[in-house]
């Protein structure tokens, strides 16, 4: 059933929404200051754990999310009250941002060793088992320098070779990620967890119980961040993170609370 905004939806709402066309009709570039950098990066400041979640980098971005917002944010909100709903998008925020950052820490860790010792002892062979591990989405130029390596691994080859690993390195070490999604899969969640029977419409046409829609989502989310596509930049781990604080934050209410309002 459609509730109208509440009071806490409708201000974040206002602020998404706001930022996202200040941003696009005003040309500015919060997103790359204010965006959640690698926690290794110069870029990186501990503000943008919480900055991140209300940039978006383009409208199917803030569209889906707050179409999220809009349509479960304000039965949630009557339910748990303004207090626990913002505490909710906030934890479960910066949830998401947290475990996206300890992958990130494990996964551009190892990058930086395996580009380290290539840099030490350059081959074709190493830098094709390279690109293969850790190449995905690149130009097409450097799947055909490849080939060109191989046959000819001079010098110069072997230069180009070192510099195109530390820009791979450069690349993912100073990419931000930005966007409300986790606070949006930690809605999701509560609403599985609250009321898993309730019923949603898919495609605002067919009726599928909240625990089998979201649930499936979120199954979703695990499949294609294990199964991870080249060129994927969906942030599926903050989706994941999402999720997961959002049921932390329910058993703590639960063993701290008798009731939720």
């Amino acid at each position: 059933m459609f509730r109208p905004p509440t009071p806490i939806v409708k201000n974040l709402l206002i602020i998404n929404i706001g930022i996202y066309l200040a941003v696009s009709l005003l040309s500015l570039s919060l997103n790359e200051h204010f965006g959640l950098y690698f926690i290794l990066s110069y870029r990186f400041q501990p503000y943008q754990f919480v900055t991140y979640m209300f940039l978006h980098g383009d409208l199917r971005h803030v569209f889906g999310n707050m179409l999220i917002l809009f349509f479960v944010g304000p039965m949630l909100e009557g339910f748990l009250g303004s207090r626990k709903f913002l505490t909710l998008y906030m934890v479960t925020g910066l949830g998401g941002g947290l475990l996206f950052t300890a992958a990130n820490y494990l996964e551009i860790g190892g990058l930086k060793r395996d580009m380290e010792t290539y840099v030490v002892n350059p081959s074709p062979e190493e830098f094709n088992r390279f690109i293969d591990k850790h190449g995905g989405g690149l130009p097409s130029s450097v799947y055909h320098f490849i080939n060109e390596y191989a046959e000819n691994p001079s010098p110069g080859n072997e230069a180009q070779s070192v510099s195109y690993a530390r820009q791979i390195y450069g690349l993912s070490s100073e990419t931000s990620v930005v966007g409300a999604s986790g606070a949006m899969f930690g809605i999701l969640a509560m609403l599985m967890i609250l009321f898993p029977n309730s019923e949603m419409l898919l495609f605002f046409t067919f009726p599928v119980k909240v625990k089998y829609l979201v649930g499936g989502l979120i199954l979703y989310e695990a499949f294609s961040q294990l199964e991870r596509a080249p060129g994927d930049h969906v942030s599926h781990l903050a989706h994941l993170g999402g999720a997961f604080f959002a049921w932390l934050l329910y058993k703590y209410w639960q063993k701290n609370r008798t009731r939720f309002y």
